[in-house]
């Protein structure tokens, strides 16, 4: 199993960015590999750019921690096994976001570290 991790320092207050990576439904406005998502809070699926589709369930939704996770369970990619992993942590001055995933088959941790360092990285923009 492949293991990724990115973060990024954002220059917003933890709760505006806990708002934004925990909306379910609307990942695709901040995640450019993804053309469209929808969703609600215990599942949701995401159209990539190239129009494969995701089927994900919401594992964690915790306010408190400021943690989402979720897996994919579905869709068009030959996922075995899935766990994704965001956590908003408060820092001097903003927002530590750290995004994790763990994924089997490893074969498609290339493809998902691409996409998900550059969403990490489009954050604070996002955000601005």
């Amino acid at each position: 199993m492949a293991t990724l991790r990115s973060h990024v320092l954002v220059d917003a207050a933890p709760d505006a960015v806990w708002k934004v990576v925990a909306d379910t439904a609307n990942i695709a406005d901040w995640f450019p590999a993804m053309a469209a998502s929808t969703g609600d809070d215990s599942r949701r699926t995401v159209t990539l750019r190239d129009g494969a589709v995701l089927e994900e369930v919401v594992v964690t939704r915790d306010p408190g921690s400021r943690r989402f996770q979720y897996r994919v369970v579905g869709g068009d990619l030959p996922v075995e096994s899935h766990l994704g992993t965001v956590d908003v942590i408060e820092v001097p001055g903003g927002s530590l976001v750290v995004y994790s995933t763990e994924i089997e088959p490893a074969s498609l941790a290339g493809a998902f570290e691409e996409a998900i360092s550059a969403a990490v990285a489009g954050l604070p923009a996002f955000l601005r």
